[in-house]
């Protein structure tokens, strides 16, 4: 099964200094029917004026997943960790027991972002938190792991059975072979794939897929998206 997301679907709210899409129900946006895919329970593209955002505030038993598109995002918790994040570059965040965070631009420029939560594998674990960068050039032509389960360089870790991965096309196809009895979430974030030969995404839109293994992704001028593999 394949389910298509157009970007229009996504529940918009405007702030003033902070613009977001939820692909998930998330703050005040509830639909019971729209609550998670598998372990996936949010994905919020945010866009954060310069100079503003989150003031501290607690989170428990979530791993977070912050990857940013443009500008830069700074990162304060409780454990003592302070980081800025900017393209090319993943902030993993294990909520566990319990943490208390910030998330603040510190620059004039606005800041873009995509933000995933997901279930953890087990409860109770210590809270922790990485950045971890990537290669870009190593996005062009193939599906780059930017966080996993499995350890490996440049790999933030994540303590459930997932791999999120990063790709460029540019008028090319790529196949992805899916495992029996998992999930794939597809999210075009720049450009436009088609999936499968009749699946057409444009920018911002996203697929939730079942039940099918071969996957098969054509993309159209140059385009660049992320692909979850999921238990």
């Amino acid at each position: 099964m394949i389910r298509i997301y157009p970007a229009a679907s996504r529940y918009s709210a405007d702030h003033g200094w902070l613009k977001s899409n939820f692909s998930f129900s998330f703050g005040d946006y509830y639909d019971p029917e729209n609550m998670n895919f598998g372990v996936l329970r949010v994905l919020n593209d945010d866009t954060i004026a310069g100079e503003r955002g989150f003031g501290a505030h607690p989170h428990r038993e979530m791993e977070i997943v912050t990857i940013v598109l443009k500008g830069q995002l700074q990162h304060e918790d409780s454990t003592g960790r302070k980081a800025v994040t900017t393209f090319g570059q993943v902030q993993r965040m294990s909520a566990g027991t319990g943490i208390i965070h910030s998330e603040v631009n510190p620059s004039s420029e606005e800041v873009q972002l995509l933000q995933l939560w997901f279930i953890p594998a087990e409860r109770g674990l210590t809270p922790s938190y990485e950045t971890t960068d990537y290669d870009l050039t190593k996005l062009r032509h193939q599906l780059l792991p930017v966080v996993s389960n499995a350890s490996g360089p440049h790999i933030a870790h994540i303590h459930q059975d997932m791999t999120i991965y990063l790709s460029e096309l540019e008028n090319e196809t790529i196949d992805f072979q899916q495992k029996e009895g998992r999930r794939t979430f597809l999210f075009v974030i720049e450009g436009s794939l088609t999936l499968n030969g009749d699946n057409k995404l444009d920018r911002r839109d996203s697929a939730r897929i079942e039940d099918v293994t071969n996957l098969s992704l054509q993309a159209e001028g140059q385009t660049l998206f992320m692909l979850i593999d999921l238990p």
